[in-house]
């Protein structure tokens, strides 16, 4: 046989292969979102979300279980801004379509310690990845209290930041 007869049935055997071989796009789709989702779980622990989102995890060093990350924590921030409460993302995030939070995350500006910068400088794909983490998580509407105006003294234990200067 001639090079080019072994080149011309090397092809059509493959061409046969992979007319016989069918990706499901269905479970192509599926696993695409199963790695996304692993990707959000993966971001949401390394981005520091659960610090404060996730009532006690710094304090357990992450030995919190994950049916109860992101429930928000009613572990006050309080400085000259006021007093800010960690939000309880599994609810919020059940309140907004996947593109309303890219939408969100690229435009927030909250009061600290929350890095929205952070938000905005993360990839369309990686917020996505973090909605549908969150949205597989259980819903649970945990209450987390009220932002406190500068003014008024937190009800609840807080954390204060306010500068120190040193001492002589």
């Amino acid at each position: 046989m001639t090079r080019w007869a072994l080149i011309g049935i090397t092809a059509l055997g493959l061409s046969g292969l992979l007319a016989t071989v069918k990706l499901d796009p269905v479970e192509t789709g599926a696993a695409m979102a199963t790695d996304s989702i692993e990707r959000g779980r993966y971001l949401v622990k390394i981005g520091g979300c659960n610090d404060c989102h996730t009532p006690n995890y710094l304090e357990k060093a992450g030995n919190v279980p994950e049916d109860r990350w992101l429930i928000g924590d009613s572990l006050g921030f309080n400085g000259p801004w006021g007093t800010t409460y960690p939000t309880n993302l599994r609810q919020l995030l059940r309140t907004m379509g996947e593109d309303d939070w890219v939408r969100s995350a690229r435009t927030v500006e909250t009061r600290p310690p929350m890095p929205w910068f952070n938000l905005r400088a993360m990839t369309e794909a990686d917020l996505r990845g973090i909605h549908r983490y969150v949205l597989s998580l259980p819903a649970d509407d945990t209450p987390v209290p009220d932002y406190v105006p500068p003014d008024r003294p937190p009800k609840t234990p807080h954390i204060v930041f306010v500068p120190q200067a040193p001492k002589p």
